[in-house]
């Protein structure tokens, strides 16, 4: 990554621009056009530096309910485990933990219930038990990764 691919990662992370051609603006602020500030883009998707470029929204704002979730699942089962948790649309985003407890996970759904079905059914699916952590007080941070940051 050269010092034009940081900072179009900063631009993307905290001020993407919602315009009818993105890709534009961001070229603009960093002297590039948009097919080039495209290419940076798509080989950065390439080597797995984006992973995905999305909104992030404010559930309960919108309605929905949110909840952390983990499980306590065995190596042998890990990647069918996974798969099910993949699968379903209101889980934002999941990791592993080096622990006992060693997948965790974020989903949101249009009520608490309908999140308890969903986790129902996917310990069902795998015959791993889910814990259903819902938040008392929500504490919301950005988390922004800084590229340009004493780049010279």
């Amino acid at each position: 990554m050269d010092r034009t691919d940081k900072r179009l990662l900063d631009a993307i992370q905290t001020d993407f621009p919602l315009a009818p051609r993105p890709y534009a603006v961001l070229g603009a602020r960093l002297g590039l056009t948009e097919a080039e500030t495209l290419a940076r883009v798509r080989a950065l998707r390439q080597t797995g530096i984006i992973r995905r470029i999305g909104a992030n929204f404010q559930s309960s704002r919108l309605g929905f309910t949110s909840t952390l979730c983990a499980a306590a699942v065995p190596p042998e089962a890990l990647e069918a485990f996974i798969a099910v948790v993949n699968a379903h649309p209101g889980v934002t985003h999941n990791y592993l933990r080096d622990h006992r407890i060693n997948v965790w996970f974020t989903m949101i759904g249009p009520s608490a219930s309908a999140i308890r079905q969903a986790l129902g059914a996917m310990a069902a699916a795998t015959g791993i038990p889910i814990l259903n952590l819902p938040a008392d007080r929500l504490f919301k941070i950005r988390v922004d990764f800084a590229m340009s940051e004493g780049d010279g």
